[in-house]
């Protein structure tokens, strides 16, 4: 098997030299990268990565944390960060929490260990005061969660505005009667916002919501389904459903067709993140941009972990985009 000093007898030049062409070191001259390039292949050798990356004591690994990575919601963000990734050389690792607590600690663990370079939280379900100590093993990026103490670069939407929009397009359709699917309304800051969004909205309008047309814990279009079974033994149903997903909505919509109820004269229903599924199903949802959320967090993921400085606040407040649809 070559060494890179076979590679630096055939190329005629240092070790040394070899060593800072396989590096990218930026004072090397292009006839050296040539004749080092060349000597590679003819020798068939191929750089131990394990071992510059030990050397740089970089694992060029970076850990993201995602509740629930059936939600296309997730699984499309990762996908564009996987991809950004990549062209800086640096690969992910997937951290699926489903929502708990203990397991969100365990996954800390991997940036302490110097298991990965940084950690991109899409949710938290920790207080923040748990996760902080954790910020000196190495850089921890918010991304579409958010807390307001955190020194870290955060990139995020205003969740109150984004159930706020959704809600008044509902009142400004004409329903007076609107409900509310959330997920963990008591432990998620986002599930949080959108419902005091929503609130602010029928505020506004002089509306109230009954106690019966408030739905937590849905996250899932089975979740959906399961929300009409409730609904639809209401004695005084709801006109109109906010939710926080457009798989919850696509599954309110299939069960209330299958009932045989007219979307949206007997039940209008509005998602939320414009999923490809709400397209689909030609739902009213507001969007959030994904690939841009997704984009930008690598970036600041990047800058960090290069800058190699003391973490501190940086916002990057993104717009939401109402597409409306048939189901309104």
């Amino acid at each position: 098997m070559a060494t890179i000093q076979d590679v630096a007898k055939l190329a005629g030049l240092s070790r040394t030299t070899v060593s800072r062409v396989i590096n990218n070191h930026p004072y090397v001259t292009e006839e050296k990268k040539r004749l080092v390039s060349k000597a590679m292949q003819e020798l068939n050798y191929v750089p131990n990565s394990s071992a510059r990356r030990l050397r740089r004591q970089q694992t060029e690994t970076i850990a993201v944390y995602v509740p629930r990575i059936t939600n296309p919601f997730f699984s499309h963000l990762v996908e564009v960060m996987e991809k950004e990734a990549a062209k800086k050389g640096y690969q992910l690792i997937l951290c699926q929490t489903r929502y708990k607590k203990q397991q969100e600690r365990n996954f800390l663990e991997l940036l302490k260990t110097k298991q990965v370079d940084g950690l991109i939280l899409t949710s938290i379900e920790n207080d923040w005061s748990e996760i902080e100590p954790y910020l000196a093993y190495g850089p921890i990026v918010m991304c579409n969660e958010y807390n307001d103490t955190a020194q870290v670069p955060i990139v995020f939407l205003d969740q109150i505005k984004g159930g706020y929009i959704g809600t008044k397009h509902l009142i400004e359709k004409g329903y007076t009667k609107l409900g509310f699917c959330t997920g963990n309304h008591k432990s998620s800051r986002l599930a949080h916002d959108r419902h005091m969004g929503f609130l602010k909205a029928l505020n506004e309008a002089g509306l109230q919501m009954k106690d019966e047309w408030f739905f937590s814990s849905t996250h899932s279009i089975q979740d959906g389904k399961s929300t009409f079974e409730i609904i639809k033994e209401l004695s005084d149903p709801p006109e109109a459903i906010f939710t926080g997903s457009d798989e919850v909505a696509a599954g309110l919509v299939k069960a209330a067709t299958d009932e045989g109820w007219k979307v949206p004269e007997d039940l209008a229903v509005i998602g939320f993140d414009n999923q490809p599924l709400a397209e689909l199903m030609e739902l009213t949802t507001v969007e959030q941009p994904i690939e841009t959320i997704a984009s930008q967090t690598m970036e600041l993921m990047i800058e960090s972990i290069k800058s190699k400085r003391k973490s501190v606040r940086k916002e990057v407040l993104l717009p939401f985009n109402m597409i409306q649809r048939s189901s309104t």
